[in-house]
C-alpha cells in the first residue's frame, strides 16, 4: 500500500494553509514529516486522509485519487481541533467514543477491561487533560490501529504534548511493524531528537 502526495497544496481565506508538499508514505513503515509551527501539518494531515480536497495537487492510494477510499483506511490521530480528545472529557468516555468507532464493545466494563490490557485503568475516571501524554498518546494510537479497514494512521503532532519523542515512538513504530503506514507529523527539534530522516512540508523536492 502507497500514500503519494504530489505537490499538495491547500489555500485558505487568507493565504496558504499549505504550502505545495510533496511525499510518498508506504505500508510497514513510519514517515516524519516535519515544519516549522503554522507550517500546516493539519492541513497536510487532513488532505492526507480525504478529508479536505487539496486546492493543488493530488494525494493517490495505490494511484486511486478517490478521497472516500483514503477516508476508509487512513485514521487520524489526535488531530488539534479536528478530532482530538476535549480536555474536560473523561478518559473512560474518550475511550469508549474510540472503541465504538472501531466496531468494540464499549461499555464501562469493556472500557476498564481495554484499559486495564493497556495498564492505563487506573486513569479511566480522570479528565483527558490531566492523564499523563504520554499514556494519552499511547492509548489513542492503540484505538485508531484497531479500527476496521485501517492501513494507515496519521498522528498528528504528538509532541505538542510531551518533548521526549521515546514515549510515543516505540507505540508508532508498533503499528508499522503491524503492516501499518505510519505517518506522524512534528516539530524539526523532534526529528533532530529521533536523528531520523523527515519529509518537510512545503518541499516539493
Amino acid at each position: 500500500m502507497e500514500i503519494r502526495a504530489e505537490r499538495v497544496g491547500v489555500d485558505g481565506p487568507h493565504g496558504p494553509l499549505l504550502r505545495p508538499t510533496s511525499l510518498t508514505v508506504r505500508e510497514g513503515e513510519v514517515t516524519l514529516v516535519t515544519g516549522e509551527p503554522g507550517a500546516g501539518h493539519t492541513a497536510l494531515a487532513l488532505a492526507l486522509g480525504g478529508r479536505i480536497r487539496p486546492s493543488h495537487g493530488t494525494v493517490t492510494l495505490d494511484g486511486d485519487q478517490d478521497p472516500a477510499k483514503l477516508r476508509a483506511h487512513v485514521v487520524l490521530v489526535d488531530a488539534p481541533g479536528v478530532n482530538e480528545p476535549e480536555d474536560g472529557l473523561k478518559l473512560g468516555d474518550a475511550i469508549a467514543e474510540e472503541l465504538m468507532n472501531a466496531g468494540q464493545r464499549a461499555n464501562r466494563a469493556a472500557v476498564r477491561d481495554w484499559l486495564r490490557a493497556q495498564d492505563a485503568e487506573q486513569y479511566v475516571g480522570q479528565r483527558v487533560d490531566n492523564v499523563p501524554p504520554e499514556v494519552r498518546t499511547r492509548l489513542l494510537i492503540e484505538t485508531a490501529g484497531a479500527k476496521p479497514g485501517v492501513r494507515a494512521l496519521l498522528v498528528d503532532q504528538p509532541d505538542r504534548h510531551v518533548s521526549d519523542p521515546q514515549t510515543w515512538w516505540p507505540h508508532a513504530a508498533g503499528q508499522a511493524e503491524r503492516g501499518l503506514a505510519v505517518v506522524v507529523l512534528c516539530a524539526v527539534p523532534t526529528v533532530r531528537a529521533l536523528n531520523a530522516g523527515a519529509a518537510m512540508i512545503g518541499v516539493t523536492e
